[in-house]
């Protein structure tokens, strides 16, 4: 699978400098804040962020996990795919991929269990339909 096939959204940066730990490679929990930049490209693209804005119902991450494959280093520029998956009532699970330009290779892949969040009230909520439609549209391709 490619990044294009099987990604919705593809967020691209170079690694920094300064991501890197004095064992001479990125540290492990900057791979956390790769998905992240990810995982909010792909709310900004369904309106979940707008829909928190206007509601109070948005995204919490509940869980999240990451497969290290291929260290990466600096210098390198790499591209973090975001696609949803087992979309439930109130959740759902995104998938995570960061290929690396230098290695020509996949670094390391996630996933992270999203829950809709209603933070007036402090508790899970619905998936708001709109996000839920937008969602579905965006998978469909």
């Amino acid at each position: 699978m490619t990044l294009e096939s099987g990604f919705p959204i593809i967020f691209e940066t170079p690694v920094a400098w300064g991501e890197m730990d004095s064992m001479g490679h990125v540290n492990n929990i900057v791979y956390f804040r790769y998905f992240e930049s990810a995982r909010l490209a792909y709310f900004e693209r369904v309106g979940f962020l707008d829909e928190m804005n206007r509601s109070g119902i948005g995204p919490i991450l509940a869980t999240t996990r990451c497969r290290f494959r291929k260290p990466l280093t600096y210098p390198d520029r790499i591209r973090v795919g975001a696609t949803a998956h087992d979309l439930q009532e109130d959740r759902f699970t995104m998938l995570y991929c960061i290929e690396s330009e230098a290695l020509g290779a996949i670094a390391a892949d996630g996933e992270g269990l999203i829950v809709a969040y209603d933070y007036n009230e402090k508790r899970k909520s619905p998936l708001p339909n709109n996000v839920r439609r937008a969602i579905v549209e965006l998978e469909a391709g």
